[in-house]
């Protein structure tokens, strides 16, 4: 277990990376600040830990300035920001990871994913190999499906089952959406715009306003917390008409 510290002004920012973490069953929130200046009074006295996540734009005190106060009491530093133009500031002071906000979960996983490395696949059900995955069935509990990710639609969450709809099949399994979204997420092109879906954007037939409709039919309506990272997906993805003026 990885123990973390997240220092940020703004409470709703720790609570969205507090969901991301809960996706990352390796990482462990020891303590989490609003104020800058208190973290800079308690966390040199605090036993040292495996990661800081810093804000950079707070008041009274930068995250740059108070990374340079605790690097040496956490192995691996991220910032996160809404403002590229700390780059170099963060490359100083020997950051090791720059999220600019907002940033998926995909990212955020794939950023812990590189900084923890595994060893092996931890997944109950799951075994890691290139570009499929195994899958136990509800139904039969000793044999393993396999299930290439360029074939899985969306992953739908089914209480303490998901259902794993392909191009040609249904799969229920005995997994809770957050557990193999860890692992789908990770891989390009799995996005989340919805509590109770994973999705594949390879798979997307339209969008249709809030809605999303897969090729299989699936319609998903997005997310309020989701909602902000689904227009900037679409807006990086629509055919723009350059227009002359008259």
């Amino acid at each position: 277990m990885y123990k973390c510290i997240i220092v940020d002004d703004e409470p709703h920012a720790i609570e969205g990376l507090r969901k991301y973490i809960e996706h990352v069953p390796e990482l462990e929130i020891v303590r989490t600040f609003t104020d800058p200046v208190k973290a800079l009074r308690e966390i040199p006295a605090a036993d040292d830990v495996d990661l800081i996540m810093l804000d950079v734009d707070m008041p009274g005190i930068t995250g740059i300035e108070l990374a340079r106060e605790l690097r040496q009491k956490t192995d691996k530093l991220i910032f996160t920001t809404a403002h590229s133009k700390y780059g170099y500031e963060a490359f100083e002071v020997d950051a090791d990871a720059f999220l600019l906000k907002p940033y998926q979960l995909s990212k955020f996983i794939s950023t812990i994913n590189k900084l923890f490395p595994k060893d092996e696949a931890e997944l109950d059900g799951i075994t890691d190999k290139d570009d499929f995955i195994f899958i136990k069935t509800k139904e039969e509990t000793h044999k393993l499906i396999k299930v290439y990710f360029r074939d899985i639609i969306a992953v739908e969450s089914k209480m303490n089952y998901v259902q794993v709809h392909t191009a040609n099949r249904s799969i229920l399994t005995y997994m809770t959406l957050s557990e193999i979204s860890k692992k789908l997420l990770a891989y390009p092109g799995f996005m989340q715009f919805q509590r109770s879906f994973v999705i594949s954007q390879d798979h997307i037939d339209y969008i249709e306003g809030n809605s999303i409709v897969m090729l299989n039919g699936i319609k998903i309506s997005v997310g309020d917390y989701y909602k902000k990272y689904f227009n900037e997906f679409v807006d990086s993805k629509l055919l723009k008409a350059r227009r002359r003026s008259s």
